[in-house]
């Protein structure tokens, strides 16, 4: 069901603004958030282009892979929490926060505004898990734009996903920045430490190739299609969390809609950091 326009005309806490672009950041490993590597460069330097190349966002809605639920929730609380959903790594990697605040009056209007699915606010339990984190901090470093965080909800088909992302679309008038946080290709289990970032398996190759032809045709409905690619995409995700992201963010592109990819390379083997900038 299409939101009513008149819902978003009275938002009173998301203001009418310039157009703002949508994202999808391939995130990969969480050490991504704290090395001096080229991924985290790349968002460093992404961040800059708001307030230049882009309108400042007054509002970021991010939809991360690590944050899966039964129905959609969106954070609602004044100060969300730093997550650290990980186990195995460095101490300086738990030693990270983003104290980015909320935005309790804009998550009850965009909730309220949505038709369908019914997204309810999450007032105590969530906040910020590392697929928002450690693309965002890297990205807003003075943790001074409000941050959402919209779940996913794992037991629904794919094609929801991208609805949902359509029901979002108008949200970039209103000064919100749409960030989809996965990856293209990810199975951890046939990672392969010490593979170069141009190594990478035969289907993850593959995958990752149908997926940029689908994008740059601006083919969206084909990308909730994936399962239709048999066992390539069972290699490329075994478990399909990483991938959601990008059906969010891709509903909310107009269709023609000018994209450019970044971190067009691997991690192990099994990961693709592929990363697209809409508009």
């Amino acid at each position: 069901m299409p939101l009513a326009a008149a819902t978003w005309d009275h938002l009173r806490a998301l203001p009418r603004s310039p157009r703002l672009p949508v994202l999808f950041l391939g995130h990969g490993s969480p050490m991504n958030a704290i090395e001096d590597n080229a991924y985290r460069r790349s968002w460093q330097a992404l961040g800059a282009e708001f307030g230049t190349r882009y309108p400042r966002p007054s509002l970021v809605l991010c939809v991360s892979a690590h944050w899966l639920t039964r129905g959609w929730w969106l954070t609602g609380m004044d100060k969300p929490k730093t997550i650290h959903d990980f186990g195995g790594f460095p101490q300086a990697l738990f030693d990270q926060r983003f104290p980015a605040p909320g935005a309790p009056a804009a998550a009850r209007e965009i909730a309220r505004g949505i038709a369908s699915p019914r997204i309810a606010l999450d007032t105590t339990e969530w906040g910020f898990d590392h697929g928002t984190w450690s693309v965002l901090k890297p990205m807003f470093p003075q943790a001074d734009v409000p941050v959402v965080q919209l779940s996913m909800d794992y037991d629904r088909p794919p094609h929801e996903h991208l609805a949902l992302g359509r029901e979002l679309k108008a949200l970039r008038e209103r000064g919100v920045l749409i960030v989809g946080s996965g990856n293209i290709v990810h199975n951890l289990r046939r990672t392969q430490r010490g593979a170069s970032a141009m190594q990478a398996h035969d289907w993850a190759l593959a995958f990752d190739q149908v997926v940029t032809r689908q994008l740059q045709d601006g083919a969206h409905a084909q990308l909730a299609d994936f399962q239709k690619l048999g066992e390539v995409a069972r290699l490329a995700h075994p478990t399909w969390e990483h991938y959601l992201p990008l059906l969010h963010a891709a509903g909310a592109v107009d269709a023609g809609e000018p994209l450019r990819f970044f971190n067009t390379s691997y991690q192990s083997a099994s990961i693709s950091m592929r990363s697209v900038v809409w508009g």
